[in-house]
């Protein structure tokens, strides 16, 4: 349970949604510092931390069966009709795997064309499965954030979960996919299909604002729908979305870095070297994303006249009294 203060609703306000204009103006009437102060407090108190990490393990167990998933692929399409492509895709995306297993699913027969249904089958249904628990999860965090104590009704919350898994999860993931496999996958392209070295630097550039512009959009859209009360107009939350993709890339690419040319941290895992850096990127996902959340219902928060992120503490420990009172015997505290 969290003790962060509830944010009145603000998505009208003189018969009028909330603006990007209205938050450019309370950014400069209460600052950008104290603003981010009062934000890490919210996410703080909101137990930011803890849901990151809860947000974590639900993005892990949606993240791997899209790769299997992939790998079914590859078998699917084969060789004629981009099978090499999505295979490239993959050792991209797993430095571990096996170039020799990657192949054999390239081959024909019955045995690999069975193999690849079932992957893909599994890897699709299982990946949905668990990026829908990850959306639940997000409507969680968010609430606590906002001060709402109680998430919807379990059916809605998990049907409304399922439809933000397709509208956002999946964009976010393609993001995702374009940031970090994108370079392989156009010089793949360029090597099987013999694209021009102007559409393979075309696509160079062109990848990074659609990766980032898939990944504001579906940010956006979580900020909007996800919360459990009426959020104000997309305009007004681009501002936090902005914030939690900015921290999401400039933490991807610190731990990108340093799992490339940092030796200790794969002579640490080993062969886990994979799984422990999917592990480390998704929980710093999680904390740009709820990061991202507090900074928009501060900021929420402030237009309203609501200045102090979190409740009071109600206890305090009696530090007036002796744990002995005046016959000596202990006092009970």
């Amino acid at each position: 349970m969290s003790s962060t203060r509830l944010v009145p609703e603000t998505r009208l306000m003189a018969d009028a949604e909330l603006s990007a204009d209205d938050a450019w103006h309370a950014l400069r009437r209460y600052g950008g510092w104290a603003l981010l102060r009062d934000a890490f407090v919210r996410f703080r108190y909101g137990d930011g931390f803890s849901h990151a990490r809860a947000f974590a393990l639900q993005l892990c167990l949606a993240v791997v069966p899209f790769l299997i998933a992939l790998t079914g692929l590859i078998s699917e399409l084969g060789v004629e009709e981009g099978g090499e492509v999505v295979a490239d895709t993959v050792l991209a995306l797993t430095p571990g795997a096996s170039e020799t297993m990657v192949k054999e699913l390239l081959g024909e027969g019955e045995r690999t064309e069975r193999v690849g249904e079932l992957a893909l089958g599994l890897g699709l249904v299982t990946g949905l499965v668990a990026l829908t628990s990850t959306m639940a999860q997000i409507e969680r965090g968010a609430n606590r954030i906002y001060g709402v104590e109680r998430d919807r009704p379990a059916l809605w919350k998990y049907v409304r979960a399922a439809v933000l898994a397709v509208a956002a999860g999946l964009p976010a993931l393609f993001g995702f996919l374009i940031l970090v496999a994108g370079g392989p996958m156009g010089d793949s392209v360029q090597r099987h299909y013999h694209w021009g070295v102007g559409a393979d630097a075309g696509w160079d550039v062109v990848r990074w604002p659609l990766s980032l512009g898939l990944t504001v959009l579906a940010v956006a859209v979580l900020f909007r729908y996800a919360p459990r009360r009426r959020q104000p107009g997309l305009s007004w939350l681009f501002f936090g979305a902005g914030i939690a993709t900015v921290l999401w890339w400039l933490t991807s690419l610190l731990l990108a870095a340093y799992v490339a040319f940092g030796s200790g941290f794969g002579q640490t895992y080993g062969a886990l070297t994979g799984m422990m850096a999917l592990l480390l990127w998704a929980n710093l996902t999680g904390m740009a994303l709820f990061g991202g959340l507090a900074f928009a219902a501060q900021l929420e928060a402030l237009r309203i006249g609501v200045e102090d992120p979190a409740r009071p503490d109600l206890w305090a420990p009696e530090t007036d009294r002796s744990p002995l009172d005046d016959t000596g015997e202990m006092t009970a505290l």
